[in-house]
């Protein structure tokens, strides 16, 4: 397929379908904790708006929630169909970490789940509430997880290896890796910018066309105070995250940077623009910054960083891909920060709900945490290569011995499924988000319960069709 051989196919199909798979996650991690704090705010004020939109936000995270884990066990399986030398490597470490995962997060929201959705009529406020927060606790629980087994390929120890086998040796060292703290805070944030930004977006079309109401103006304003405040920490966490990966992985910033080769008592610049060409071992058409990349990577106008050329050839990631990749993070985070800035400003001038130019901003922001997190992902996964536990295992001693015909086959199905199926997931989520949440004074709000008209007993009903929708004029 495309004169690509199986190694690079399998490799291809990873990508595709936790490229798929990761966006559900981070939408799920905000809204579950988005969610507990509208319930929350509800108890202790009894403002009825806060209730409106915990319940209007709440069939969107339905639907999310069950696309997250039906995409989710796909990559499992990969694992052992497309991976299985890794496998056999590391599972003595990935195993239990993923296993940890199910035990406690999948079975805590499995558990809870069923409450928070149709329980608001049938268990009290305090026990309902509760299961809103545990099931945002077990978003949490899975983060964790799972980033503690990702860390760990990235910045592996506490192991020994006995006849060609991972053996592990201390549990803690395991978990908390050294990158496993700036990643856990650095993919949690980034979830709930995603989230923020999903909402505010939400908000900003439903004012852009009209729509404005007590709860539209809760929710667009609780998201970007979200952005005024989350995104700056992001960048700190950012910051600290790099640091760290200089020390652990120099050969990604190198790459990051497009930087190939040092020169004696000359600071770093940082190079704004450029094409790396890994052939000719140069960044054409570099735009830089004196001083400026040592500054940020070292904090110091003095210190040189790890230059491309000082790795082996067969030991540097792909540059062409994760200096783009990670300037479009940056990029995103920077107009983040520039969105909560100028809200604030509008919030004081009284313009807030009403500046047309904000509100399309806002709304050709939606996607932005969501484009950051894949952009993210790339540039942290393609720089950890060629190596897929770093350091320990290469990517091309991890892969299954399948032939070129049979990976090509399976790539082309996931795509048509996926794309077909996760698609029409995306799809019935906008028009539920486009009906907006149900307000008005003294009008009811169903939430599940028995005989009630029009309320859900699936997910998947709570959009009202084109026939429900003509009979209310």
């Amino acid at each position: 397929m495309f004169g690509l051989d199986a190694f690079h196919l399998a490799r291809i199909q990873f990508a595709f379908t936790v490229s798929f798979h990761i966006i559900f996650p981070a939408i799920t991690i905000g809204l579950a904790s988005f969610l507990a704090v509208l319930e929350g705010m509800w108890l202790k004020t009894r403002n009825e708006t806060y209730r409106d939109l915990y319940h209007f936000w709440s069939k969107a995270f339905a639907v999310n929630f069950g696309m997250g884990v039906v995409s989710g066990l796909v990559m499992a399986y990969q694992f052992g169909t497309n991976w299985s030398g890794f496998s056999q490597f590391a599972g003595s470490i990935t195993g239990p970490l993923l296993t940890y995962e199910v035990l406690t997060a999948f079975f805590l929201e499995a558990g809870f789940l069923g409450v928070m959705l149709f329980g608001w009529n049938r268990v009290g406020p305090g026990l309902h509430f509760f299961a809103t927060c545990m099931v945002a606790l077990g978003t949490i629980f899975s983060t964790f997880w799972i980033l503690a087994s990702n860390s760990w390929m990235h910045t592996p120890q506490g192991y020994i290896i006995q006849n060609g086998i991972v053996v592990p040796e201390d549990w803690l060292k395991i978990i908390f890796n050294p990158s496993f703290p700036y990643r856990l805070f650095h993919m949690s944030v980034g979830a709930f910018l995603a989230s923020a930004f999903f909402v505010g977006a939400s908000g900003a079309w439903h004012l852009l066309r009209g729509n404005d109401n007590p709860a539209i103006r809760k929710m667009f304003s609780m998201a970007l105070w979200m952005a005024l405040i989350v995104a700056p920490i992001q960048a700190m966490i950012g910051d600290a995250h790099g640091l760290n990966t200089l020390e652990h992985q120099p050969a990604k910033i190198a790459a990051i940077e497009g930087h190939w080769e040092n020169k004696p008592g000359e600071a770093t610049p940082l190079i704004l623009f450029g094409v790396p060409d890994m052939e000719q071992e140069r960044t054409k058409y570099a735009l830089e910054i004196p001083y400026l990349g040592s500054l940020i990577l070292t904090h110091s106008l003095e210190k040189q960083i790890p230059a491309l050329k000082s790795f082996p050839k067969e030991d540097r990631p792909n540059s062409t891909i994760i200096f783009w990749s990670f300037r479009v993070m940056v990029a995103l985070g920077l107009l983040m920060i520039t969105l909560g800035v100028v809200s604030l400003w509008l919030r004081f001038k009284g313009r807030l709900y009403h500046s047309r130019p904000f509100l399309w901003f806002t709304l050709l922001m939606g996607p932005s945490g969501l484009i950051a997190i894949l952009a993210g992902w790339f540039t942290t996964e393609i720089g950890r290569q060629p190596w897929v536990v770093y350091g320990v295992q290469r990517t091309i001693d991890a892969v299954s011995a399948h032939g070129d015909m049979h990976m090509s086959i399976s790539l082309l199905a996931f795509i048509l499924v996926y794309s077909s199926v996760f698609g029409v997931g995306y799809l019935y989520m906008m028009r539920l988000i486009k009906e907006g949440p149900v307000t008005g004074e003294g009008k009811e709000v169903d939430h599940g319960g028995p005989g009630q008209h029009h309320t859900p007993a699936r997910p998947l009903s709570a959009a009202k069709t084109h026939s429900e929708k003509s009979g209310e004029h």
